[in-house]
């Protein structure tokens, strides 16, 4: 066993917290008396941190504004992340975390670091919401997933990728997201399980069950559902990350409904909860942003749930950034005029634990200096965080083998499961004898590698050359200002009038297969009219589509959402009312056999 650790362990003489056989609560104990003011408020902070090169400490990273691992740990006594990037083998992923482990446990107290994560096993290319999966196995996204209806499936895939993150040292997932994708253009769809909160209930409780396993300890993920208490009713489907989206609305009076995967949640165990950027209008919660409401975070989520875990807010609530050069103001929605540590203190009394996306220890300090907040109510917090180490086993043990997380991670048993999950999930929407396909057929393909459609039939040049077509499209979405609003896809689902033009000229010359990823729910009525075979998909490898189309693969998806007919239908429905846009296309739960 490899861990390429150098540090001596210090013994339970020296830290008695540190002795095992010790109850959990009396350990946080002997370690909170221990703990200078300034180490307690180290805790409250979870924020991104980046791998140097090979699996070397950062210093820094200039694109998003992040300063060194040194000054994160030793200066500001930060022990919670939330890792950054992609690289591009697990045995980097375990050098980086043992190394950062070895710079904890050289400080005064030793106290380990905690590694998160958002969602890294998919196709995902949003680096604010999830990660590319680089060395990980690869499966569809979380609309995928509810495609498929299995909750078996959906267990699966959370141990496998429980397994995974625990084999490179990651121990809490900034995920699921059980949002119920009410408005149907809301950028944050992709990693919610759809519409319908039933099902979003039950997968996202088999999700927790596979993370976190029957119990948690040592072997576990902690989860963090979000985003309570329910991101889906943005107005006019912006997202909140932006000022234009800060406003969730309920015109069909549905807000308890939103509620409902988030009880299912509780009922499973999740440990931890994030609140969603967006502030309420219009309902009996004070209109400001989720992480600052204590009517919603203390009345609602701690004394009508009964949740006693811990409560990490979004990140960048309390100071302005600046990321990918461009600047983002704090997203203090509703509470703009107040000052940073003012939010600060507006998060706490409504009962949040940390900090997401922040670094500012310096203002927690000086607001318990100057007494607005008491050094109990630090206590407070740390004790669940402080626990939350305890409980998953990283006082004890706190590094990962090296060797081993080559051999788990991303290996052949795990990537098949998840190819044969990215198959089981695209949606066959409409059907024509295109498909499946025969052996050896003539292929003209965009979208779609060459030599890989080359597998499957010759391929040629034009479509009047072709048996068939087999064209690879992503939903629609309006180009934004930024880059960085670019990776979150918004406004109208109509394709442009060319996209359309070219499909028509295409299906003229051969009969044509149309994959869509759908994102967010395209308006594919256009598509269809065209007596296409029209797919969809959540994340699917082009060999995967290939092995439907041609027979290879059982498709067995079904929609997690209505297909609207059109976008006015779409700007008359009501954001907070699922299954509201008039006469879809297609319904929840739509899906042909081939």
């Amino acid at each position: 066993m490899t861990t390429d650790t150098t540090t001596t362990p210090p013994t339970a003489i020296e830290r008695p917290w540190l002795d095992a056989d010790l109850p959990i609560d009396e350990r946080v104990e002997l370690l909170l008396g221990e703990m200078t003011v300034e180490e307690k408020a180290g805790l409250f902070f979870q924020t991104m941190i980046a791998m140097g090169p090979d699996g070397a400490l950062s210093d820094g990273d200039p694109a998003f504004g992040l300063p060194s691992t040194d000054e994160y740990v030793r200066e500001r006594h930060m022990t919670h992340f939330n890792l950054l990037g992609v690289a591009p083998t697990a045995r980097e992923i375990a050098q980086w975390h043992n190394r950062l482990q070895e710079l904890a446990a050289s400080t005064r107290l030793g106290i380990p670091v905690t590694i998160s994560t958002d969602p890294r096993h998919s196709f995902t290319e949003n680096p604010g919401t999830a990660m590319l999966s680089g060395p990980f196995s690869q499966w569809p996204d979380a609309l995928g997933l509810a495609a498929t209806r299995d909750e078996e499936l959906v267990r699966t895939f959370g141990d496998i990728a429980r397994q995974e993150y625990t084999a490179v040292g990651i121990r809490v997932a900034l995920h699921p997201q059980v949002d119920l994708a009410t408005e149907p253009r809301w950028a944050r769809q992709l990693q919610t399980f759809g519409e319908d909160a039933e099902l979003s209930a039950r997968l996202g409780a088999a999700y927790i069950r596979g993370f976190q396993g029957d119990s948690v300890g040592a072997g576990s993920v902690s989860t963090m559902v979000k985003h309570f208490p329910g991101g889906g009713p943005q107005k006019d489907g912006e997202d909140p990350h932006f000022a234009y989206g800060r406003e969730q609305v309920y015109p069909g009076d549905a807000f308890e409904l939103h509620l409902k995967p988030f009880e299912a949640a509780f009922a499973a165990g999740v440990r931890q909860v994030m609140p969603y950027y967006g502030m309420p209008v219009g309902t009996q919660y004070e209109e400001v942003g989720f992480g600052f409401n204590k009517s919603v975070l203390t009345g609602l989520l701690r004394e009508r749930f009964g949740f006693d875990g811990i409560v990490c807010t979004d990140w960048g609530l309390l100071t302005d950034s600046e990321i990918m050069g461009t600047p983002f103001p704090a997203r203090a929605w509703g509470v703009e005029h107040l000052t940073p540590a003012e939010r600060m203190a507006k998060t706490l009394d409504a009962g949040a634990d940390q900090f997401g996306g922040e670094r500012c220890t310096e203002i927690l300090l000086q607001l318990v200096a100057d007494g607005v907040v008491a050094e109990d109510r630090l206590d407070v917090s740390a004790r669940r965080l402080l626990r939350e180490k305890f409980l998953l086993g990283l006082f004890d043990d706190p590094y990962v083998d090296v060797d081993a997380a080559d051999r788990i991670v991303g290996s052949p048993d795990f990537r098949a499961a998840g190819d044969a999950a990215q198959r089981a999930a695209i949606t066959v929407l409409a059907a024509t004898d295109a498909v499946p396909f025969g052996p050896e057929p003539k292929l003209y393909v965009e979208g779609i590698d060459a030599d890989l459609a080359a597998q499957y039939g010759q391929v040629v040049a034009t479509p009047g050359e072709a048996d068939v077509a087999v064209l690879r499209l992503q939903a629609p979405y309006e180009q934004r200002g930024s880059m960085f609003e670019n990776f979150f896809h918004a406004g109208s689902l109509d394709f442009p009038d060319e996209v359309v033009a070219h499909v028509a000229e295409v299906a003229a010359a051969v009969p044509t297969v149309v994959d869509v990823f759908l994102d967010r729910p395209a308006i594919l009525t256009p598509l269809v009219e065209l007596g296409v075979t029209v797919t969809g998909n959540w994340g699917a490898s082009s060999a995967a589509l290939l092995d439907v189309l041609s027979g290879r693969a059982v498709a067995r998806g079904r929609l997690p959402f209505d297909l609207p007919r059109s976008m006015a239908a779409v700007e008359a429905s009501r954001p907070d009312v699922p299954f509201d846009t008039i006469d879809p296309l297609f319904r929840f739960g739509h899906g042909v056999d081939l």
